[in-house]
């Protein structure tokens, strides 16, 4: 089963920001959002993985489906990057620890505290994380922030592998990650009208 959003509006702050978004996710394919910043890509995402609600419209997908990587990368700084690994295994009931270490190039650090890792490498450990929560559909937001040219190409490798694989991947990114599964979806059709003032809606929460 794959993700069918169907006439999402979303807003944050109690400001609209998109409106009508409609899109089909099936297995073994991406989608990449794609507007100037502060369109509402992050919000939409946020929407789509359950972290907030949607003003309008419906998301169709299997429970417990989703796994959602963003700014912030999951990981504990005390535990070491094994352990941080170990630990979200754990949470989703998994195995593959050891496999997403070095699918992300992470053995030769797999004893450091996460808390001494570069800006790069945490990254990549939060990524890492995706590969151990056995979830079908990956949303991501700017995933390969930080990340140096060898480490985007890692991480494209590794999608392409979970697309194959019959997974599925909805980002927002500015980066080309040279995948022949991926289509792009132009938000800017989609920014939604503000009211008009003096009409309701925000002038009336000063009231």
């Amino acid at each position: 089963m794959g993700l069918r959003v169907t006439g999402v509006s979303v807003a944050r702050g109690g400001v609209p920001l998109l409106d009508g978004v409609s899109f089909a996710l099936e297995p073994g394919r991406a989608l990449v959002l794609r507007g100037p910043n502060g369109c509402g890509k992050t919000t939409l995402l946020r929407v789509v993985a359950g972290l907030q609600p949607a003003l309008a419209g419906e998301i169709d997908c299997a429970p417990d489906a989703i796994a959602y990587a963003a700014h912030a990368d999951g990981i504990k700084a005390t535990l070491s990057v094994a352990e941080n690994l170990g630990f979200w295994a754990a949470i989703y009931g998994t195995s593959g620890a050891v496999a997403a270490l070095s699918r992300m190039n992470l053995r030769a650090l797999a004893a450091r505290p996460a808390q001494n890792l570069s800006a790069g490498q945490k990254r990549r450990l939060g990524l890492a994380r995706l590969l151990v929560t056995g979830r079908p559909i990956w949303v991501l937001d700017e995933p390969t922030v930080s990340l140096d040219t060898e480490s985007v190409a890692l991480f494209a490798d590794v999608v392409r592998a979970h697309l194959a694989q019959g997974g599925m991947a909805l980002m927002a990114t500015h980066i080309d990650l040279g995948l022949p599964e991926a289509t792009l979806l132009d938000l800017r059709p989609n920014k939604a009208r503000l009211p008009e003032p003096g009409a309701g809606g925000f002038d009336e929460a000063f009231l």
